[in-house]
């Protein structure tokens, strides 16, 4: 049996709890004109890597035969290319096919294998890509902003976003008529590189016996490199 004092006690206390005043609710802090900025500022930047892709054709009755002659050039073509140490060479794409004719009648076989090559040094690829011509085709030439670079001149054109934010906030707060903007949000992108004007090259192969190719003249040609900063400031 619970003794009348006890029960007493905590008659008080639930009574207490039910009727005692709320807890205090912070006042909600006062909101001034918001306003939605954007800036964005950019950077023309040398192309600094260069990409080739490099193919080679073979026809042959036999399947067997157009395989050993692919094999064949793109081996020595890798061997050659791992001569120059400041270039990457891969090879691409392989691919064997049959050949029909009208009757749907099959008459041969057609196969195509591709390298790819990549490198800083224009001057090296040009003079490679000379000697490989002897036995296979150029297919295609691309100049691009490596990674390096283009993370190194986003760094930079952060620091010029975000000024450029600050100065579109002190215009906005002029029109507006305050005296002072307080920034509540703010974010940076750092989008790939605009491409610029970029050279694409294809040509048709020399005879398998003929002599390597003149060095081609490349020329990288530019990309824009962009960041934007948008954002919300509030004028007071």
């Amino acid at each position: 049996m619970i003794p009348r004092t006890a029960l007493a006690l905590t008659a008080g206390l639930a009574a207490g709890l039910v009727a005692g005043p709320a807890p205090a609710q912070p006042a909600p802090e006062p909101r001034f004109n918001q306003v939605d900025l954007q800036a964005e500022v950019s950077r023309e930047v040398q192309n600094d890597l260069m990409t080739a892709t490099l193919y080679a054709e073979a026809n042959d009755p036999s399947a067997a035969q157009v395989a050993s002659q692919l094999n064949r050039i793109t081996a020595e073509s890798l061997k050659t290319a791992g001569e120059f140490k400041t270039i990457k060479a891969r090879s691409g794409l392989t691919s064997t096919f049959p050949v029909y004719d009208r009757a749907n009648k099959l008459t041969g076989w057609r196969g195509r294998a591709e390298i790819r090559l990549e490198s800083k040094d224009v001057a090296a690829m040009a003079t490679l890509i000379g000697k490989l011509q002897s036995s296979m085709q150029l297919g295609g030439i691309l100049f691009a902003v490596s990674p390096e670079l283009r993370r190194q001149t986003e760094n930079e054109l952060m620091t010029e976003a975000v000024a450029a934010f600050r100065s579109r906030a002190d215009i906005a707060t002029k029109a507006l008529g305050g005296g002072s903007y307080r920034i509540r949000r703010v974010a940076i992108n750092t989008g790939g590189p605009i491409p610029g004007p970029r050279p694409m090259m294809a040509e048709r192969a020399m005879a398998a016996a003929s002599p390597a190719v003149p060095p081609p003249t490349f020329e990288g040609g530019t990309s824009m490199v962009q960041v934007s900063a948008n954002g919300t400031v509030e004028v007071e």
